[in-house]
């Protein structure tokens, strides 16, 4: 079996670069969660209470994911990074949790933040991984903390 990196990077920062460099230097294969409708600046301005990020949050909305990975089951550990959006994981991650069987898999989770931490994320996402074992959460600033 294998391993895979996914990730969620609203903007390429932090959080692609750790998903990136981890992924690297394991050996796993990488995929990029990514919205169907790119974000753009204005959508991420959270102190707007109208942007995106605001109604999708308040909302509980689904966020469209562009593309699938087209066999979960030939990973026995994924990896699944995402940014710290009011102190959870943003929604494009539970939308991506509910796509897949996680039967038999190890999923270890990992955030970057500018200030929050993992809080009760793993919990919360846990109810979307039906079948995994979330083995970890931590939240990182670099891919030599993901070890």
């Amino acid at each position: 079996m294998s391993t895979l990196v996914t990730y969620f990077s609203a903007e390429v920062g932090r959080t692609a670069k750790v998903a990136k460099d981890f992924a690297n230097s394991i050996g796993a294969d990488l995929f990029e969660i990514k919205p169907q409708e790119p974000y753009t600046k204005a959508d991420l301005a959270y102190l707007n209470p109208v942007s995106r990020c605001n109604k999708e949050k308040l909302g509980r909305k689904d966020v469209p994911i562009e593309g699938k990975i087209d066999d979960i089951h030939k990973y026995d550990t994924v990896y699944i990074g995402f940014p710290i959006w009011y102190a959870t994981a943003p929604n494009i991650i539970k939308t991506f949790c509910t796509e897949y069987d996680w039967n038999g898999i190890n999923i270890h989770l990992f955030a970057t933040s500018g200030g929050s931490g993992m809080g009760r994320t793993a919990d919360k996402l846990s109810k979307y991984l039906k079948g995994g074992t979330i083995i970890d959460a931590k939240k990182v600033n670099s891919a030599d903390e993901m070890v």
